[in-house]
């Protein structure tokens, strides 16, 4: 008990460290005031032709099939990490999935399972087949002690096939406009090295995203870990791979708080405040992918204003003081559009 106590004194030290440093250095950075009139579409609004694949600030979820794990009240809230379905997400924003299955092609976190991996590519599908302009990072992993699905990699090629980017480094270097048809870059990692995607493939190996774990449930620490982590990957032209950075806090079984939701929720409303702090230290050309945990669309709002602010920052580059100016240009003209559909 005595641990316990002491461990919720750190929390709270941190989470007050936190909060002082956030009032203390503000979360404005290029593009912080934008906002997207229909998160379902924003990709579509973008200059397709024009931004590559490797300047997108890609937000995602993390464990992102997990809204029905577990049983409800009882199991559910040691696991879950997501509270929408993989189709609501896709329309409040999210780009970028990540997906834990097990040997049945379950999902699955830790022990626990849910629906099939069937649900996914199916809200996958419709999302898609609604969303001709929109683009997905799916990444699929065989979960924690289980086994690999068998024939996974075939079954994955024949349901979503027609969607898929094949396998190649010179992929991140094309504007979004050069992968059409296709839209999904898949990422499949088995335990099983044989298995693994070859070279050319339509499935992408692990190598292709890469990302520094860090497991606790203390807020300042993974925030500063973020950033240390962050600063040490080349900017992202010179990377052939993505990186991604995780905004989220881990339970652990040492500590008083297990549920999932109450320990994420410590860093979860931090993420223009990490954005913020990358660009004041020079490495926000890093930034990638950058994932959290029960979505908002706040989130999503903050990844589309960096996204746009560098490319509009290259066109503007001696006259940075019009970047503002012309960010709010593009959201209007995107609402204009928007309502010109909606008659």
């Amino acid at each position: 008990m005595g641990a316990q106590v002491a461990k919720q004194r750190v929390v709270e030290a941190e989470e007050k460290r936190l909060r002082e440093k956030e009032k203390e250095e503000g979360i404005d950075f290029p593009g912080s005031n934008y906002r997207h009139h229909n998160h379902k579409e924003w990709m579509a609004t973008l200059p397709l032709e024009s931004i590559k694949v490797r300047d997108v600030l890609w937000p995602g979820t993390h464990d992102s099939a997990t809204d029905k794990i577990g049983v409800p009240f009882i199991s559910r809230p040691f696991a879950r990490c997501q509270k929408l379905s993989i189709y609501q997400q896709l329309c409040r924003g999210a780009r970028v999935l990540d997906i834990r299955v097990q040997q049945e092609r379950k999902v699955c976190h830790g022990p626990l399972t849910t629906y099939k991996v069937d649900v996914v590519v199916a809200d996958i599908r419709k999302f898609l087949d609604e969303m001709p302009f929109e683009f997905i990072i799916l990444q699929l992993r065989t979960g924690g002690e289980w086994e690999d699905p068998p024939g996974f990699d075939a079954w994955l090629i024949a349901n979503l096939g027609e969607y898929l980017v094949a396998q190649d480094e010179g992929v991140l270097e094309m504007n979004l406009l050069q992968l059409l048809p296709k839209r999904v870059i898949c990422i499949w990692t088995p335990k099983e090295i044989s298995y693994y995607p070859q070279p050319g493939s339509l499935l992408w190996s692990s190598w292709y995203l890469q990302d520094d774990w860090i497991d606790t449930d203390l807020p300042l620490t993974k925030f500063d870990s973020n950033l240390v982590t962050l600063g040490k990957q080349a900017a992202n032209e010179k990377r052939g791979f993505f990186y991604r950075v995780e905004n989220t806090t881990t339970p652990q079984v040492s500590s008083p708080v297990c549920c999932v939701f109450p320990v994420t929720n410590r860093i979860r409303g931090y993420a223009r405040f990490f954005i913020s702090q990358a660009f004041k230290k020079g490495i926000a050309d890093r930034l990638q992918i950058f994932v959290e945990d029960f979505l908002q669309e706040d989130f999503v709002d903050a990844c589309i204003g960096v996204t746009l602010a560098r490319y509009y920052h290259q066109l503007l580059l001696h006259e940075p003081e019009l970047l503002q100016e012309v960010l709010s240009q593009h959201q209007e003209l995107v609402a204009a559009t928007s309502r010109r559909r909606c008659k």
